[in-house]
């Protein structure tokens, strides 16, 4: 069964950047394609950005330019590097993989970003 951790949320001024992690463990394929979620309060769930087993990327149009994600799958870790962040990027974030069904969803991690 495969289980997610996020980790490295916080609180930080707008402009400032945090990373995040997620180690994913549990035998998955390397060919998955894994994502990040976030959740603002009272809003859905969307996908921030999203990264193949090849490397290639795909990221929402609000964080285009300002987050990279990326892969370690040595160490079964996906990245959030979020970078002049936004009081409009507070949200729960989560990672998982992007096809459904998904994974069982782990805790998150908050960010809060103040203006």
């Amino acid at each position: 069964q495969v289980q997610l951790v996020e980790s490295g949320g916080g609180l930080v001024q707008a402009g400032g950047s945090l990373r995040l992690s997620c180690v994913v463990s549990g035998m998955i394929a390397s060919t998955t394609t894994l994502a990040w979620y976030r959740q603002p309060p009272g809003r859905q769930r969307t996908t921030v950005a999203s990264i193949k087993g090849s490397g290639a990327t795909h990221y929402a149009d609000s964080v285009k330019g300002r987050f990279t994600i990326s892969r370690d799958d040595a160490q079964n870790t996906v990245y959030l590097q979020m970078n002049t962040l936004k009081p409009e990027d507070t949200a729960v974030y989560y990672c998982n993989k992007l096809a459904w069904p998904a994974f069982s969803w782990g805790q998150g991690t908050q960010v809060t970003v103040s203006s």
